[in-house]
Parts: C-alpha cells; structure tokens; sequence
C-alpha cells in the first residue's frame, strides 16, 4: 500500500520536498524491530538533535507514530516569520498568516476547507485588482485591513498568485492509495518563464530569493525536469545558502534519482541532510544506493570530510551503525551526526537482552521456564558486542566528541549490562561534568545509576535494598506524576526493576514478595497455575496486605501491586459460591468491599430453553440482583429447602442459578474477575478455573432434586431438559478436557449426540407444551427428533 503524503498549504515556496515523481512511500526500507519506549532504557532524545528523531531506533517506519506527519507542515513557522518580518509594520501577523496558510489543519488531515479556497479566491481576486487598476469586493475589504498600493503588500500578494499556480499540481487530494499515482506536471511553459523573468528583474533580496525557488519548483513539476537541474547550475553560486538553497538541492537530487542518476542523488541528498535539518527525514528515506558501486562511487564525489561524513550518516541507518560511527569518528569527531548514531547502536544492542526473566518453553501450552538473576545476568551478558563496546570506549576516553557525556553515559550503561559495575559508576561521574542542565538529561543519569545499583544486588538483604528504595519510589510512582513528556524511556527499567526483584525474593523463597513484583495470578494455559490457587500462599498474601508494620520495600510493594484484599475476597466468595458453601461465600463478599453492589446482566435466577445470555441481558427483569442479594437469596431458599419448603420451585431456581454463573450461564460477570481470568472461550482461563467455571454438577443436583419434588408433566419436562442441557455441557467437558486450546479441538467426526434427558423427553413429555416450546427453541433437540423419526 502507498501512502501520499499531502500538503494542503497553498504556498508554492512551501510544499513540502517531494523526490522524484512526488511521493515519497510509506513502505520505504526502515525499523519494523518492534524496539520502543518499552524495552529501551536509553532515550534518544537526551543526547541528538530533535531533527534526527525520525530516525531513532523504533518499531514503526518513521519514529513514534507511523509516518511523517510534519510533511505538510515542516516550513510553516519559518515561512510565516520570514513573511512577517518582510511585512513589517505592513500587514498584522494574523492577516500574513492567512493569506499564507488559510485554516491551518493537523498534517494527517485534508478537506475542501472553505477558509483555504475563499483563501485562494481573494488572492486571485486581489491579483485582477492590481492588473485592472479598479476595485472589487475583495480589495475594499482588505483595503481596510492593509495598505494595498504599498509596494511590499503588493509584492505579497502577486508572489502568493504566482505560487498557488505550482501548487495545482504540487498538491494531492487523496490521503491514501492503492492504485499507483499518476505523476502531475505543470505544462504552462509561459507561466514558468514568467516567474523566471521576475527572478532575474527583481531586486529585492528576500523577494529575489523567493522566486530562486519558486522557479526551481516550477521547473521540478515540469514535464522536462532536466530545466530545473540546468536552472540550479546556472544559478546556484549566486544564492544563498539557506533552507530555500537546501531545499531546491532536493529537488535535483530526487531529478537525479528518476534520471537512475543513483550516485548523484545520494551525494546531493546526503548534503540536504547535514545542512538542513527539517529535511533530514526526507532526505534519508529518499537516499537508496542501488549497489556498493553507487555508493562507493557517492563516497568520491565527496569534496571533503564533512561530506564524506553525513553520507556514512545516512548509510549507518540503512547498514551498519557501528561501522559508520568509527568512519565518522575518523572523518570529523566533533561531527553531529554520531550522536544519532551512538543512539540506534546502543538502542540496537539492547534490542537482544531478556528482561522478562525468562525463556519461552517449546511447548507454548506451558508456561515459560523462568530464570534466577544470575541465569539471565549471563545470558544478557553473552549478547553484548565486545566491538561496540571497545570503540564506544574508545571515543569516551578521547573526549573529543560533540556531546563527550553521550559516550560517558553509553560506556557506563554497556558495562552495567556486562556486570562491571565499578567502572560504569566511574563513568555515570565522569558523565555528569558535561552533562547539560536539562529535564530529560537528569532523568537519564538517573535511570541508568538505579539500573547499575540494583544490578549490583545478587543476594536480597535489608541492607542491599535500602541502596534502590529512593530511585523504586521514582520510577514506580513520582516519574507518572511529575513527568509530564513521552520521550523518556523509564518503562522498561519500571517492569524490569519488579521482574529482577521477584527473581530476588524467589531464591530467597518469599513467595509473597516474589508474586508482589512478577504477578501470576493470571496462570497459564495448559498446566500453568496462579499463585491464588494455592491455599497457603493465598492466606499468606491475605496476611502480608494485612500486616500492619511493613517496610519500606513492603510499602512499595503493596502500592504496585495490583490486587488489594477486596480483591482476594471476591475470588474466595467466587470459589465458595462454586463449592456451594454459601454462608462462607456471603462473609467473603461482605469484605470484596464495592463488588458486593455490582448488579447481574440478567435474572441469574431465570432458566432458559436456549443459553443467550445475551437475550438474558435484554429481556424485561423485574427485579436486578447484585452479587450480595444472589447469595443472600441462594441461602434462603437453601434455607427452606432444608425445611422442605416448596422444593420443587427453590430446587429449580437454585438450580438455575448455579448454571448461570457457569460459563454457560447469564451471570459469568459473577466470576470474571481478575484472579480468576476472563474470556468468551473457556480456554482463555487456566486449567482450574476452566473447570470451576464449566462444572455444572451442582446444578444439575438440585435440578434433580426438582425432578424429584415435581407434582405435574410440565413441570416434569422443565427438569428432564434443564438436566439434558447439563448433559451436554458435561459431554463436552469431559471430550475437550485434555485439549489446552481451542486450536487445538480435532474434528471427530461425531456431529450429534441423544442424551438421555432427551430421549427421556422425547419418550415421556411429548405430548407437553413445554416440549413444544423445546423444539421450538432449541435447535439441537429439534434435529434429534426429526433423525428419531
């Protein structure tokens, strides 16, 4: 798929560079690492210019969001500064704003905005003013607002009609494309000449340098482009050197590329680079040497080390940074463009390291074989390039560099990660003598210390930890209320931080803590487990959460963990309510604090013929239960059964309400909670909890129980189906019970089973009109009676 990058700006000197035929392709070579903010430690944007952030290392094509959502836009401030101060003490800002931009979008939009084309229609109405000598609607309201004879304001506007004729064809309507786009050209040779005649006659500086451009840009969407290159080199010693000069240079580079003039264009486009910054985005994507031979050959068109620099600049991100940042270094040390480099080098080398604590198992059904600190300390530590690290200890000792604290920083956090952590404090010092006085900066020195010092603890004590308590309070809870940007990178140290905790407490066999900092209540698919399905270790969190003298990593721990005791309290009542030990399940619920209040979708109390919970949901109910009245409700009709009370009817209704909280029920928001898991399939949830929630054994006891106490057929017939349909659901289990997902489900062949509530229907209660509504209702039996027949 392509992606057309649109200006909306009806500036001819503003459009956005556009190479070759005037789009440049989303899909275009770059980073689809999925390397980001969540496994980096080390930001970018502390050490390299903001111009260099497309280019960082991230997971999308153009860094942070996707694609470049400035292309529309880059220039606007600079061209509307520039306007303004020509027409100063002429034209008010706002009024230079308008007639430059019009209704100014985000760069990612574009309509027909009718601001924008009333925009166009006065200019052009303005420009028959000045032709005509006589007024019209729009030169009496401007004349108001602006001096319409004075020569600057005229220069203006005639400058702006001249410039929207390019941008009929510099500008696309159509955000997206599927189709290839057909190349617009501007065919009115006459009009080109004419903007070419006002460059040579005028004498204005500013005006002189604006029509330069405009004339290249002319000439670039022109069917004979080569005009334009033979325009550049005829005219080019005479122009300053400034953003229109670089941009213009563009313009010949990407003539260049279409004329498979690959060396040229790289050359030229690697020169865009290093002088204009705006363009650096632009420019790298659109430098693609075709070989080694294009690109040996852009190496000796360069005039002198600068230019040999910013080619390995653009070629490091495409190649091999490291190699780039030594030919750099050699070429030019105090070279900008290394510090960009040094960023993807070290955001590269951590693009490998296992944070997670440990390993995938081959079996995906299992869950992962976890590692002790010192296991994954060995692994990260084998990953590390010992040559990325010799050369960026190489470049930090000389301190020759532009940002010596880049290096210091860079060394320091690759020896942490090779476990020699002396040397790397040594470094984070030496650091901070250059380090500037920014935010972000701070930050990073920081982070990367608390990354150095925890590393440091292999063994947990009371006085180790103590040495990291200051930074866990930072990272854990002070960075989300003081740090207001999105470019520093501190959540991977935040999970990181409580993954090389817990692996801590583990070897140490606190379970509690080791479950504090690495949840597991979720489990597994297959054999997994949940800390909460064990008793003990349930009961000792219930006792940590409520120990009244924590310390301080206590503290801390309770904070960021998720759960908090009304939540363990809800999964007993939960998992009481399932043992049908309700008394025990109501004094849970009692202390599940809010949860208590929450109101059931539907009647749990209501059996249907057919499970739809959501026809439950949307069906008419009288009465709307919350958790507390379920169980309350449930115990009273125990209650009365137990003194034989109208079994029949308390048997059923609790009955039905045993199989509405099953996963085949109305009333699964009842279970789906944290601890336990949720999910429309019942191999979203681990091996217990699947069977707690598809067991419908209860049920189907007071179910039976109804039969039993049933005086009438209909009646009679209720029960025999309502227990058929916990038949099946137990059929099923127990045919899937040894299937850990549902891809894994193999087609038996076996498409229809009778059950004997069934056949028991069929054979009995035929002649019911609850049958009736059966067959009615409920497709499945209604196959079985026509194959019966």
């Amino acid at each position: 798929m392509k992606r057309i990058f649109l200006s909306k700006l009806f500036l001819g000197f503003s459009a956005a560079f556009l190479f070759a035929c005037g789009i440049i392709y989303a899909c275009a070579d770059g980073d689809w690492d999925y390397l980001g903010a969540y496994n980096s430690n080390f930001t970018p944007e502390t050490f390299a210019d903001k111009s260099y952030s497309p280019l960082f290392l991230t997971g999308g094509i153009f860094y942070g969001i996707g694609f470049d959502t400035q292309h529309n836009s880059r220039f606007n401030k600079d061209i509307k500064s520039d306007w303004a101060d020509y027409l100063k003490g002429k034209i008010d800002t706002t009024t230079v704003n308008y007639f430059l931009i019009g209704d100014e979008k985000p760069a990612y939009y574009y309509s027909d905005d009718k601001k924008t084309i009333k925009n166009k229609e006065e200019i052009t109405d303005l420009h028959v003013y000045y032709k005509n000598k006589k007024d019209n609607a729009t030169s009496l309201k401007w004349g108001k607002k602006m001096p319409l004879k004075d020569e600057k304001v005229k220069s203006f506007v005639e400058f702006l009609y001249l410039a929207q004729k390019i941008e009929t064809v510099s500008i696309n309507t159509d955000y997206w494309s599927y189709d290839p786009v057909v190349e617009k050209t501007f065919d009115d040779a006459k009009m080109i000449q004419s903007i070419e005649n006002v460059y040579n006659t005028i004498s204005d500086p500013f005006l002189r340098n604006r029509y330069w451009f405009l004339t290249m840009k002319a000439r670039f969407y022109s069917k004979d482009k080569q005009k334009a290159i033979d325009f550049f080199n005829k005219t080019e010693s005479s122009v300053a050197k400034n953003t229109l000069y670089y941009r213009a240079l563009a313009y010949v580079a990407g003539i260049n590329y279409k004329q498979k003039k690959y060396a040229v264009s790289n050359y030229l486009y690697a020169q865009v680079f290093d002088k204009c910054p705006e363009l650096r985005v632009v420019t790298a994507y659109s430098f693609k040497p075709k070989n080694e031979t294009d690109w040996n050959k852009a190496l000796t068109m360069a005039k002198n080390n600068k230019e040999k620099a910013a080619l390995w600049a653009i070629h490091g991100y495409y190649k091999d940074d490291k190699q780039a940042i030594e030919k750099i270094y050699e070429l030019d040390p105090k070279s900008e463009h290394l510090n960009y480099l040094a960023t993807r080098l070290v955001n590269r080398l951590e693009q490998d390291l296992n944070n997670s604590f440990s390993q995938n198992n081959q079996d995906y059904t299992k869950p992962a074989i976890k590692q002790s600190v010192s296991e994954n300390k060995t692994l990260n530590q084998s990953k590390i390039d010992k040559s990325a690290l010799d050369l960026i200890a190489k470049i930090s000792a000389s301190g020759n560099t532009d940002r010596p604290y880049l290096w210091d920083m860079s060394l320091g956090y690759l020896q942490t990660l090779k476990g020699d952590y002396t040397n790397a404090d040594k470094n984070f010092d030496k650091a901070v003598k250059t380090l500037p006085k920014t935010q972000l900066a701070g930050y990073q020195i920081r982070l990367l210390r608390f990354v150095n010092n925890l590393s440091k603890i292999d063994k947990l004590d009371d006085t180790n930890i103590k040495t990291v308590l200051a930074d866990l309070n930072w990272i854990y809870f002070d960075l989300a209320k003081t740090y207001k940007g999105n470019e520093f990178r501190y959540q991977n140290a935040y999970q990181w931080s409580k993954n090389y905790l817990a692996a801590l407490y583990k070897a140490k066999s606190n379970t509690v803590m080791s479950e504090i900092f690495n949840e597991s209540r979720y489990g597994y698919w297959g054999d997994g487990n949940s800390f909460y399905d064990n008793e003990k270790d349930l009961l000792a969190m219930k006792a940590f959460l409520e120990k009244p003298n924590k310390t301080e990593i206590e503290k801390i721990g309770t904070q960021i963990y998720s759960l908090k005791l009304k939540d363990i309290n809800n999964f007993q009542a939960v998992q009481a309510t399932f043992k049908n030990k309700i008394p025990e399940a109501i004094e849970f619920m009692k202390q599940a604090d809010s949860v208590q209040y929450y109101k059931f979708l539907g009647n749990p109390f209501n059996g249907s013929i057919k499970d739809c919970h959501d026809c439950d949901h949307t069906a008419y109910q009288k009465r709307k239960y919350t958790q507390m009245d379920f169980l309350t409700t449930i115990k009273d009709m125990q209650d009365k059964l137990a003194k034989n009370e109208d079994v029949y009817t308390n048997s059923l209704l609790l009955g039905n309400a045993f199989y509405n909280i099953s996963h085949f029920g109305n009333g699964r928001t009842f279970y789906e909670i944290s601890i336990v898991g949720y999910g429309s399939s019942p191999y979203s949830f681990r091996d217990k909890m699947k069977t707690m929630i598809t067991d419908n054994s209860v049920s189907k006891m007071y179910y039976q129980k109804a039969l039993q106490a049933a005086t009438t057929k209909e009646q009679k017939a209720k029960c025999v189906y309502l227990i058929s349909k916990c038949e099946r659901n137990e059929y099923y289990n127990n045919k899937y019970n040894s299937v850990k997902s549902y891809w894994q489900i193999q087609d038996d062949g076996v498409n229809f089973i009778a059950w004997n509530g069934f056949k028991t229907l069929k054979k009995d209660y035929s002649d019911t009109k609850y049958y009736q509504d059966v067959i009615a209702e409920c497709g499945y039996f209604n196959a079985y009676i026509n194959q019966s027949r």
